[in-house]
């Protein structure tokens, strides 16, 4: 049997140097947004 194709894990175009980072960018950048989201629409 032939090995299994390794995973490619997401795509070039990244501007993160690692997962973890475009990760944590992503959570802080979600959180800005619910934040924009309370404070607009809680007035």
């Amino acid at each position: 049997m032939s090995e299994p194709q390794k995973f490619e894990r997401g795509t070039s175009l990244s501007i993160f140097v690692s997962d973890r980072r475009e990760d944590i960018g992503a959570l802080v950048f979600a959180l800005i947004i619910a934040l924009g989201v309370v404070l607009v629409i809680g007035r």
